[in-house]
């Protein structure tokens, strides 16, 4: 891997947000729906009506995708990093695509405080990705039962 701290950096950036999203709107969909992301601001209830099975299964979703970056950056492989950085960035492409193009229900700050925190998770996915890649040496190992970035023997 061309950088195995860098790709884990990533990893565990990534997992912050989808732990805290996860636990709130997984064990509190009502208050998540009301009041996300927090600080007086909101985000969610100006897009629609509450309906708090979507949220819920919204905030498991979250701690499953958490659980796999979790456990890529702690036991990084090529094929594993890569997995969990492409899965995050399935869900962080459309995401951002979406919420860029429905603003106009926020105010100015809010909208750029959305479009910039969606944004940066696209980019911490597309790092991890290029992070992972092989290094391109001879004799790299991309094997998913090995490190990152493992030689083997010739």
């Amino acid at each position: 891997m061309r950088s195995e701290r860098l790709a884990r950096t990533c990893l565990v950036l990534l997992a912050i947000p989808d732990a805290i999203v996860g636990v709130w709107a997984a064990f509190w969909p009502a208050s998540f729906y009301a009041s996300f992301p927090g600080f007086g601001r909101v985000w969610i209830s100006v897009d629609g009506p509450f309906n708090e099975h979507l949220v819920r299964d919204v905030g498991q979703l979250n701690l499953a995708l958490c659980l796999v970056l979790v456990v890529a950056a702690v036991r990084p492989t090529v094929v594993l990093v890569r997995a969990a950085a492409g899965a995050s960035l399935v869900v962080a492409l459309p995401h951002f695509v979406y919420h860029v193009s429905h603003l106009s229900t926020l105010g100015t700050g809010d909208a750029w405080g959305e479009a910039v925190s969606l944004a940066l998770v696209v980019l911490l996915a597309c790092t991890a990705l290029v992070a992972a890649a092989p290094r391109g040496e001879p004799g790299a190992d991309t094997d998913a039962n090995t490190g990152l970035g493992a030689q083997t023997a010739p």
